[in-house]
């Protein structure tokens, strides 16, 4: 299903002009409009999910080979140093657009942005805590 309303079906289906970096029956891959880093991409699936729980099994099963095909031709051709593969679900994890989709963001060592660009900070959890949610996982 596409969503009329979505501005990522628009994009991933060729409603809207982007810059396209590789294309299939699947998935389109952007390069992002508000980058973080040189050569920041989106993986865009052309059918609507709003997050990864609505993701389909099969564009599940080809996306992280696709994110590792792309990542490593960015590596090469644009000289990163790392790189973070990143997918936010929901808006307190940092969801703005509720269509699926996968940044890739290239790293480099000289960056000026390299502290903090993710924002994590660490709750500071005991080992009891770990364990009891280990146990409430298994």
């Amino acid at each position: 299903m596409i969503d009329d309303n979505c501005i990522f079906c628009k994009l991933a289906n060729g409603v809207i002009p982007t810059n396209s970096i590789y294309e299939d029956e699947d998935f389109k891959v952007i390069l992002d409009a508000d980058p973080v880093s040189k050569g920041h991409a989106l993986i865009l699936p052309k059918q609507h999910y709003a997050n990864l729980y609505e993701l389909g099994d099969a564009e599940a099963a080809k996306i992280m080979p696709l994110a590792k095909k792309l990542a490593t031709k960015m590596a090469k051709v644009l000289g990163a140093d790392g790189f973070n593969i990143l997918q936010n679900n929901g808006e307190v994890a940092g969801q703005s657009v509720f269509h699926y989709h996968l940044h890739l963001i290239p790293r480099y060592k000289d960056a000026t942005n390299n502290e903090g660009l993710l924002g994590f900070t660490h709750p500071g959890l005991s080992e009891e805590e770990i364990r009891e949610i280990c146990q409430k996982l298994q």
